[in-house]
């Protein structure tokens, strides 16, 4: 379980396809308060570390195994060398709940459609797929690669966010442009509503 709130932005140092596809990702983390089969949220995408250690420049870094499931929901498929990626280590007990409940489970790939500067902020329009347009509400939470966002206004499959100068700076969003693809993970809390509609268990109650 993740909050959507950024610790650390990652580097892909190494992509290697065997059965699975193997990332080794640079970070800021210590290394040694990673568990083996910890789970790190990766651009959003909940991943299990299955090595970890330090570089010959003591840079720390760890590894995870990204199944052809993965690759293709995702946009894990489009990583290469120098890929960087939003970072957030999974909750612990009694920690601040900063952003909203994540799962890290993605549900669809979006598109960056438009950057423009809105005050001291970066305005972007997103496009969503077509399945996950009934989950997207003004003013309601969600999880874009990883970040946990607001949304400020939704016509059809596009949506807007504005991203304060503080997030540009210590996530990965600061380089985002036009045409990349993002993770996308809606609000759990409009999964389960959508489900108990579609059921008719919310009519019953």
């Amino acid at each position: 379980m993740f909050t959507g709130i950024v610790t650390d932005i990652g580097e892909v140092v190494s992509r290697e396809t065997r059965g699975d596809t193997r990332f080794v990702i640079a970070c800021d983390y210590d290394p040694d308060s990673i568990d083996l089969g910890a789970s790190i949220a990766c651009a959003g995408a909940c991943l299990t570390v299955i090595e970890r250690g330090r570089d010959d420049d003591g840079r720390a870094w760890f590894a995870v195994d990204a199944s052809g499931e993965t690759l293709d929901k995702t946009n894990l498929g489009d990583w290469n060398v120098g890929t960087r990626m939003n970072l957030e280590r999974a909750l612990k007990i009694g920690d601040e709940l900063g952003g909203h409940i994540v799962t890290g489970h993605v549900d669809g790939v979006g598109e960056v459609v438009s950057t423009a500067p809105e005050g001291d902020s970066m305005r972007f329009v997103f496009r969503a797929p077509e399945a996950l347009k009934p989950f997207i509400a003004e003013k309601g939470s969600i999880t874009l690669n990883g970040t946990s966002l607001t949304v400020n206004e939704v016509e059809d499959a596009e949506f807007g966010v504005n991203l304060i100068p503080h997030t540009l700076e210590v996530t990965s969003w600061g380089a985002a442009k036009p045409g990349d693809r993002i993770n996308m993970e809606i609000d759990i809390l409009a999964r389960y509503v959508a489900r108990m509609v579609e059921t008719g268990f919310a009519t019953a109650v």
